[in-house]
């Protein structure tokens, strides 16, 4: 299912909505001058809030588990809107909203 590439400034937030980032985007191919995010990329998530009976167990990282088919920078497969993600330490997944809107990938 074809959909928007990701880039450095895409929006990605865990279910909890604490602020995922891309640690290492692939500088060599740009979209509107940022850099596109392969599934190479390590998502750092900051300020998720969950906590389970008031034991904080807050979501660090997220890893991607369906990346484009077809397309790839620098040999890794690179990000889609409809990528799907599974945070770390507690298996939830992430909402993605892309910054751009013109390069489409499956």
């Amino acid at each position: 299912m074809p959909g928007f590439l990701l880039d450095q400034t895409s929006v990605v937030t865990c279910m909890h909505a604490g602020q995922a980032k891309a640690t290492a985007p692939f500088p060599r191919v740009t979209l509107n001058k940022q850099a596109v995010v392969t599934q190479a990329a390590a998502y750092m998530v900051s300020a998720c809030p969950f906590n389970v009976s008031g034991a904080p167990s807050p979501c660090v990282s997220a890893a991607w588990t369906t990346v484009a088919t077809r397309v790839r920078a620098g040999g890794a497969p690179v990000l889609l809107v409809d990528s799907q993600a599974q945070c770390v330490p507690n298996g939830t997944g992430v909402l993605v909203a892309p910054s751009q809107v013109r390069a489409r990938g499956t």
